[in-house]
């Protein structure tokens, strides 16, 4: 069966898709005949939907959404409008089925589909429902019973029951979908993925929501051919996808180890997101042998009492060992800080950058205030109405909706800055 894919993420700087890349690869692999439209490249994507339709008349369309907004509480760019003139347009030159995936839909799916002229979405692994969806249409199924399915019908949406698949059951990944030479060649970040889910009880962290709070492991064999496939493509940086490379750090372990064993650490370069519990001094070890260059730490904070309210599962002894460890085997190291969160204070704020001073990263980055996403837990807060005060953006959880106390922490920053 023809299946149309279609990239929509149009910021900069590129991120290539790998969400519909997998996806594309599992619909080979199962024998459909697949066309690519990636609109990261068009300037006019009006004018690249139109052509793409005029050529082409695919039984299935699969478009995907990989973010909803800019996520900066400065800006607060919703991407949702443009997304749903894009399926409008598709809409216009087609009658077969539209189907919405990617992150981004995974976040907010019934919220998504109801702002979208599209027939339904696949929360979470599209390499298996959305074949199995293929695969119904090819065989004139019923379609509408299909696990992790959101669908529309009368007007109404409905959610099916969710499923999570074991990834060893992924097809090999190629990575030949797209011009991933393109996205390497204008500094376009080129990812990976060696894990899905995450376990964490963060109150604001949409990945549980969007990925399941499950963690499920690829086999490193899978990763590591998929390195060797990226790099035969001469794409030699790249960054992980994983919610934390080190949780499992057994698996992180296997990883590295796998790529060492193969003589791939001198031939590539990656980046990664951890936290700072557990990386101990072997893994980071480890991981600058296995080519890793960098590490981006979400920490948010290095005051103890914040910590603990966005339930993060690490110390600020955590927070120094990290850096250290990374010093020691020569990784670069970033921390990010989330100031404004409920519960900041002049004192917290001081106490995040006297831990930074002691740590001496090799960056920091400071985003102002918490996207709030519905289905975490300050979502619920913001629900139950115990925020006070600090609500900023969109009044649906489809807008940008942010918490930030400006005033108090824009006087703490000037007081400590």
């Amino acid at each position: 069966m023809h299946i149309a894919l279609v990239n929509t993420n149009r910021i900069r700087p590129p991120i290539a898709p790998i969400g519909l890349e997998y996806v594309a690869e599992a619909l080979g692999h199962a024998g459909h005949d697949i066309s690519v439209l990636d609109l990261c490249w068009e300037d006019h994507w009006e004018i690249a939907v139109s052509r793409f339709f005029n050529d082409i008349r695919p039984a299935l369309i699969g478009v995907t959404l990989r973010n909803t907004d800019d996520c900066a509480f400065t800006t607060r760019q919703s991407f949702l409008s443009e997304f749903s003139d894009i399926i409008q347009t598709i809409r216009k030159q087609t009658e077969s089925p539209i189907i919405i995936g990617g992150v981004g839909f995974s976040t907010m799916p019934e919220q998504v589909l109801a702002l979208c002229n599209a027939d339904g979405g696949i929360w979470g692994d599209g390499e298996f429902a959305f074949v199995e969806l293929a695969n119904r249409i090819e065989r004139n199924e019923n379609w509408h019973t299909l696990p992790n399915l959101i669908w529309k019908q009368d007007g109404k949406i409905h959610r099916n029951t969710i499923q999570l698949n074991p990834l060893e059951n992924l097809p090999p990944m190629s990575r030949k979908w797209i011009d991933i030479k393109r996205y390497f060649k204008e500094g376009g970040q080129i990812g990976f993925e060696t894990k899905r889910g995450c376990p964490m009880q963060c109150i604001y962290c949409a990945d549980p929501v969007a990925k399941g709070n499950q963690i499920r492991v690829r086999p490193p064999k899978g990763v590591v051919d998929e390195l060797e496939n990226l790099l035969a493509l001469g794409v030699d940086h790249l960054h992980t996808c994983d919610s934390e490379f080190n949780i499992p750090a057994w698996h992180a372990g296997e990883v590295c180890q796998k790529i060492i064993n193969r003589g791939l650490g001198e031939s590539i370069r990656w980046y990664a997101y951890c936290a700072p519990r557990p990386f101990s001094r072997e893994l980071a070890q480890l991981m600058r042998k296995a080519g890793c260059v960098g590490i981006n730490f979400g920490i948010d904070s290095g005051d103890e009492d914040m910590l603990k309210r966005l339930k993060r599962d690490f110390s600020g002894k955590d927070i120094l060992n990290a850096a250290r460890y990374c010093k020691e085997v020569g990784i670069v190291s970033m921390f990010d800080l989330l100031i404004g969160s409920p519960g900041e204070s002049k004192e917290s704020i001081i106490q995040t950058i006297e831990l930074m001073k002691r740590a001496n990263p090799d960056c920091v980055g400071i985003a102002l205030g918490v996207r709030i996403y519905q289905g975490t837990e300050i979502s619920e807060m913001v629900k139950e109405d115990s925020l006070e005060n600090g609500l900023i953006g969109g009044g649906e959880f489809t807008e940008p909706l942010f918490f930030f106390r400006e005033r108090d922490c824009f006087v703490c920053c000037r007081t400590v800055g």
